[in-house]
């Protein structure tokens, strides 16, 4: 059967509402979780250079052995 009069184009406010509220969902889900990878890469980071801080300072240490 077909529709008499107007037929429908285009999208209507709920629709686009809903598209807009489901995509702020996943971005916000996204943000949440680039954060806690960029905390981790923060304290690995440190971590590292802890490490190799303290490793300059021994070699440091065994060259000024050695050169006595």
């Amino acid at each position: 059967m077909r529709r008499i009069g107007k037929t429908r184009k285009g999208f209507t406010l709920v629709e686009m509402v809903l598209v807009i509220a489901i995509i702020v969902i996943l971005a916000g889900v996204l943000v949440i979780g680039i954060g806690s990878y960029l905390n981790k890469a923060k304290a690995a980071t440190s971590s590292v250079t802890d490490h190799n801080s303290s490793v300059e300072f021994l070699n440091s240490e065994i060259d000024y052995q050695l050169s006595n």
